[in-house]
């Protein structure tokens, strides 16, 4: 029964994983002939100074956004695990912006945030009419805004089928003690998100690595460097720069963080993310 899924692993996972590591060890400009290049690519690459640069503006973005996308979407999630009739159209609406194109998102965003033509000048607001992609932080605040914008319905989409799972009596005992809201939430909702919560932000964190469309459409990572992440440094490197030896190494550093960093928030959970949500309960 795990045949197919396993065969689709390995072809459309493993073996492309496998040629990138292969092209990180040569040589080419994405036409001519590959050539053994040795260590050359990762010499490099971890001796650009401009690496340390884009790594830590790819984990400051993962940081940020997970700041913000965790409590919204867990806080939204709640509120349309309720069985109310309307919430099911409000989740429907939460739902849309995951639905539309990162490129289409980010050019309207770019109009929008325009300091001469935007929605600034159009509301006549001082406060709306700044140099928003001009500026370095700015620019970052932008990004991260969009980012969240984009992916809470997806994972108030988890939390709300979280919430769902966890045992009405649960509550109705709570209330019996003179529990509140606040308290319910506090001592019940959150304590039996634990492990949903620990898949959701990995798949937050995972994802942060290879935001590459909205940025590069947004801010073609400026101004400057500021919005330069590893995924922006990637592609800049392999398809403009024609140096597909060095833009593989970097795409195999990518594997390794995403690949500790998932380790890393599985072992924070203290178990395994396949243990029962009421463990313990």
């Amino acid at each position: 029964m795990v045949l197919p899924a396993l065969f689709m692993f390995i072809a459309f996972g493993i073996i492309p994983l496998l040629g990138v590591l292969f092209l990180s060890f040569t040589q080419w400009n994405g036409f001519g002939e590959i050539r053994p290049a040795g260590f050359d690519s990762w010499r490099a690459v971890l001796s650009d100074p401009g690496l340390p640069h884009a790594l830590w503006v790819t984990f400051l973005v993962m940081a940020l956004s997970w700041l913000v996308q965790t409590p919204l979407s867990i806080l939204i999630g709640v509120f349309l695990a309720a069985h109310k009739r309307y919430r099911g159209l409000l989740a429907v609406l939460y739902f849309i912006p995951l639905l539309l194109s990162s490129a289409a998102i980010a050019i309207t965003y770019k109009f929008l945030l325009d300091p001469n033509f935007g929605l600034g000048p159009g509301l006549q607001s001082d406060l709306l009419t700044q140099d928003w992609l001009g500026n370095g932080t700015l620019a970052l605040g932008v990004v991260i805004f969009v980012v969240s914008w984009q992916f809470i319905p997806f994972h108030s989409l988890i939390y709300q089928g979280g919430v769902r799972q966890i045992p009405l009596s649960m509550y109705e005992a709570a209330e019996i003690d003179g529990a509140g809201r606040v308290r319910k939430f506090f001592s019940i909702t959150l304590p039996q998100l634990k492990y949903t919560i620990i898949t959701s932000s990995t798949l937050m964190v995972v994802g942060s690595l290879t935001f590459f469309d909205l940025i590069f459409v947004l801010t073609a990572g400026g101004p400057g460097d500021a919005t330069r992440v590893l995924a922006l440094d990637m592609y800049q490197t392999g398809f403009r720069a024609n140096l597909m030896g060095p833009a593989s190494a970097i795409a195999v550093i990518l594997v390794l963080v995403g690949l500790a960093l998932a380790l890393l928030l599985r072992r924070l959970g203290g178990g395994s993310n396949s243990d029962s949500q009421l463990e313990g309960a």
